[in-house]
């Protein structure tokens, strides 16, 4: 049982809360700025209340009436940090503004001012990081890389949602040692991607089907991504494995638009093969002889608020001299979506889905998510928590280091610009770095070098 009964005093701000738990698990919930980490913080014995009480079990951890107020060390509570890497002595716009020090004055606080404008911290641009909450140290933490450059680009964000299996060996996995779809055990975890950047990731058992809990998943990435100050259309890019109405409804009551891949059914298979002939148009693809065609399609039709869309449907012969050759003539691949434009545009948008299997290599193969360490649930969430933030600082540092050179594997960008060799020499009290020499990137090593020192992302 934990009983929670503390008053603490900011300027501008009063937490006062009061509540009680029996349950094993809690959650807080509340908008951004409500006090959800300062309790905690105060539970942890991090903060000191100004008045109430604090009791876990049949212990006092606080008590402002009797002057008990427990160590951290004495309460033995599990505490993740939420602290986003934020310069402590910066206030919120100098945070924000620290990536356009390059900048004029003028043109710095005009962009600064804006930034925090959409990022809903109006107000607060003389806070420090230690005196804002924990969604809002997020969102100062999003809209500092992304005011440098490492934000998304153009007036359309393609968020790919999909899921990977994270194969374990062993049965001493919480969560991890059931088999999943393909035989193995391991977990399931579910990311949603944009633009190589990790936008939100989150651990699954090994048995979870593709679209559990993808509900809660998107309008939690949805809200993050908006947030963080993007402003403009958005649009969800999905496979069969998350071909469900509950995907839909999520982007709809977000205003998003989708197009996701459809599930072959009898009913479809009818509606595919009643499309005319003359309705199909030839496309350049690897296989000649493939075409697409639109017709309507009325989706999750037994479900309240059922509504035709539009279904796109390629077409492709099978490989000649394969067993697929012997027993139809061509395979279909079809999707739904609720966009509007060229149905040829649409189609290879949406093939474009496929790209979102380069970041799940990059966050597994010969990196974090190549082996979950843990036998405990929670701590291999926090495993990928981790190497989700390890990809995305890569991903920021080359966007705003690099430009728009070739793109790096997290692997490559390692090993040409980070794991190099090199020696420290000292002479006249000076330190001095030797690099290799006739080293072929040393060119872009000293340019990206220069470009991190004026932004100092803060690891």
């Amino acid at each position: 049982m934990v009983s929670v009964e503390i008053v603490k005093r900011y300027p501008g701000f009063t937490l006062d809360v009061r509540w009680t738990a029996e349950k094993s698990v809690v959650g807080l919930f509340g908008p951004s700025g409500a006090g959800k980490t300062l309790t905690l913080q105060c539970l942890a014995g991090l903060i000191r209340p100004d008045a109430g009480r604090i009791v876990v079990g049949d212990r006092v951890f606080f008590d402002a009436d009797a002057s008990i107020a427990l160590s951290p060390q004495a309460r033995r509570i599990g505490y993740v940090f939420q602290g986003y890497a934020l310069f402590p002595h910066l206030t919120v716009e100098e945070n924000v503004g620290f990536g356009l020090r390059d900048r004029s004055r003028g043109e710095r606080a005009r962009r600064s001012a804006e930034v925090i404008g959409r990022l809903g911290l109006v107000g607060l641009a003389r806070r420090y990081p230690r005196e804002l909450s924990g969604g809002q140290r997020q969102r100062v933490a999003l809209g500092r890389a992304w005011s440098a450059g490492a934000g998304p680009r153009g007036d359309v964000l393609k968020i790919d949602l999909d899921s990977s299996i994270c194969e374990t060996y062993g049965l001493a996995k919480e969560g991890g040692s059931k088999f999943c779809y393909n035989h193995e055990r391991g977990y399931h975890p579910m990311v949603a991607v944009a633009e190589d950047q990790v936008l939100h990731a989150r651990l699954r058992g090994g048995p979870a089907n593709s679209g559990r809990g993808a509900k809660s998943f998107l309008a939690e990435t949805f809200a993050r991504v908006r947030e963080a100050g993007y402003e403009g259309s958005i649009v969800l890019r999905a496979d069969s494995g998350f071909y469900n109405h509950h995907v839909t409804a999520a982007c709809d009551r977000a205003g998003v638009a989708w197009s996701i891949t459809a599930k072959m059914s009898p009913g479809l298979q009818k509606i595919i093969a009643g499309i005319p002939e003359e309705d199909w148009v030839p496309i350049p693809y690897f296989m000649e002889g493939a075409a697409v065609a639109e017709t309507t399609y009325v989706p999750f039709a037994t479900r309240r608020g059922a509504r035709p869309v539009r279904l796109i449907v390629r077409r492709v012969p099978p490989t000649p001299g394969s067993q697929l050759a012997l027993y139809v003539e061509y395979s279909y691949h079809p999707f739904i979506t609720n966009r509007a434009g060229e149905m040829l545009a649409l189609e290879a948008d949406h093939r474009g889905h496929a790209e979102v299997e380069n970041t799940i290599r990059d966050l597994k193969y010969g990196m974090g998510l190549n082996h979950l360490p843990s036998g405990r649930f929670g701590a291999n969430g926090a495993w990928l928590a981790f190497n989700v933030m390890a990809h995305n600082l890569i991903r920021w540092a080359g966007a705003i280091a690099l430009g728009n050179s070739e793109p790096m594997t997290t692997k490559t960008f390692r090993r040409r610009l980070v794991a190099l060799p090199g020696r420290l020499a000292r002479s006249g009290r000076r330190l001095t770095l030797h690099l290799p020499e006739h080293w072929p990137w040393e060119s872009q090593f000293v340019g990206a070098l220069a470009l991190l020192r004026g932004i100092r992302l803060a690891v």
